[in-house]
């Protein structure tokens, strides 16, 4: 069994060693291979497992899953975790711990997700109670936009509609947030899984900002780490840190696989990652008996539709010929990282407009890729006369040749053969190679 042990090792050293990233879909593949040793330690409380490695073995597998944690997607997120270090003291009591036993059990009881009640989780709801109620009425009111649009892909990729306030706990549903180590978007996707996942990102687009295309991603991982763990809460876990350190917090355990009793092995930012989503579902749900009541929405998703676009426009464009508030336009489509939405030929990219827009947009659609093309018809263009400087030749002087002679030959000035050659007088070597930018040969 060490033996194996070595060799899963040593295949996924030879990758870091390579330089070749790991990301979620490898790293995933290698550890598993890893489960089926865990898989062997016993997992009743009764009984301890043994010893199954020396601390030499350890110290490997921790250095090489602490690799793959700072290799695998999604493992940060925006400040909205609070870390145990961040609790100090009592925290005030908005909650009583019966109450909260009492309404986690109700939630428990429709869910596949284990919300039992821990001192862990009593002061997160307290503490986002007391500190950050006053953010909440303005995350709902995002929440009444994004949420429909979530639960239509969870239910389809058969997902827990409660996975949902995940996109809370990673980005406070900004489609635009990035995490200091580049994590962007509502799923907050490194820029390599955003690829593996088939997310564009260019200097136009950037597709883990779209809200569809990055929940439809989303849904295909986490439906990846529930086929791996066969538990939503170790997925969830997971999702944040790679499966490699879940999986290290089980072996760690000795074997246990409920999120709370590996949660002292996992990293600390995973150890306070979970706790944040279930106090949000637990805020969420509750909201009306917290006194926490949401902002009106500007738009609601079923109040807007698409319309595909025939040539490339900016925003601006949109605003001016329709009306429609500039705020809004970019709010609904945060894809486009310029403002600009560009046209590519055997491509769909289309524009997210209010309903009450849409026929504003229809109506004066020539006149929209009209301007956009006198727009376009103001910027300098480059002058015909300098299309010469791309016919550069090289002369070999022969005897014979001087400045003036070989300047009368191309129609050229002596100063411009000097400038171009940076000479500083006029003398000549049989031989010398000589830049020309030719006006007639």
């Amino acid at each position: 069994m060490k033996k194996f042990f070595i060799i899963i090792i040593f295949s996924v050293s030879n990758l870091l060693a390579q330089g070749e990233p790991l990301d979620s879909i490898k790293e995933a593949k290698l550890v598993k291979e890893l489960s089926n040793i865990i898989d062997t330690i016993p997992k009743e409380k009764e009984k301890r497992p043994i010893k199954l490695y020396s601390d030499d073995d350890l110290k490997i597998m921790d250095s090489l899953l602490v690799e793959a944690k700072f290799n695998s997607p999604l493992f940060d997120t925006i400040p909205y975790v609070i870390n145990d270090r961040d609790i100090i003291g009592n925290v005030t009591q908005i909650v009583t711990p019966e109450l909260l036993k009492e309404r986690l059990a109700e939630i428990n009881a429709s869910t596949p997700f284990n919300l039992e009640f821990n001192p862990a989780l009593e002061k997160v709801v307290n503490n986002y109670l007391k500190y950050r109620k006053k953010y909440y009425p303005a995350l709902m009111a995002r929440a009444k936009y994004y949420f429909p649009l979530f639960e239509r892909y969870l239910d389809q990729f058969e997902i827990p509609l409660e996975m949902k306030y995940l996109a809370i706990v990673e980005s406070s549903l900004h489609p635009k947030a990035k995490s200091r180590v580049g994590a962007t978007g509502l799923w907050q996707f490194m820029y390599g899984t955003g690829k593996q996942f088939k997310l564009a990102v260019n200097s136009y687009i950037d597709e883990r900002q779209d809200p569809i295309k990055a929940t439809i991603a989303a849904c295909k991982y986490l439906n990846y780490l529930y086929d791996f763990f066969n538990d939503w809460d170790l997925a969830l876990a997971a999702y944040n840190s790679g499966p490699g350190n879940v999986l290290k917090a089980i072996k760690r355990s000795g074997g246990y696989r409920n999120y709370w009793n590996i949660r002292p092995f996992l990293p600390r930012e995973t150890a306070s990652y979970v706790p944040a989503f279930y106090a949000t579902m637990y805020i969420f749900k509750y909201a009306q008996e917290l006194g926490i009541f949401p902002e009106a929405p500007k738009v609601f998703n079923f109040q807007t539709d698409t319309i595909q676009i025939k040539r490339t426009i900016s925003f601006n464009n949109i605003v001016e010929k329709t009306g429609v508030d500039n705020e809004i336009l970019s709010f609904l489509n945060p894809q486009y990282k310029l403002d600009i939405i560009p046209y590519v030929k055997k491509k769909k990219f289309v524009v997210r407009l209010p309903r009450n827009k849409i026929i504003d947009f229809l109506d004066k659609e020539r006149e929209i890729y009209a301007l956009a093309q006198a727009e376009d018809s103001l910027r300098e263009k480059p002058l015909p006369k300098y299309f010469e400087m791309d016919k550069r030749i090289r002369y070999k002087v022969r005897s014979g040749d001087f400045l003036g002679k070989i300047a009368s030959k191309f129609g050229v000035k002596v100063r411009d053969i000097k400038r171009w050659n940076n000479m500083r007088s006029t003398k000549l070597k049989i031989g010398q190679r000589l830049y020309i930018y030719p006006r007639r040969m």
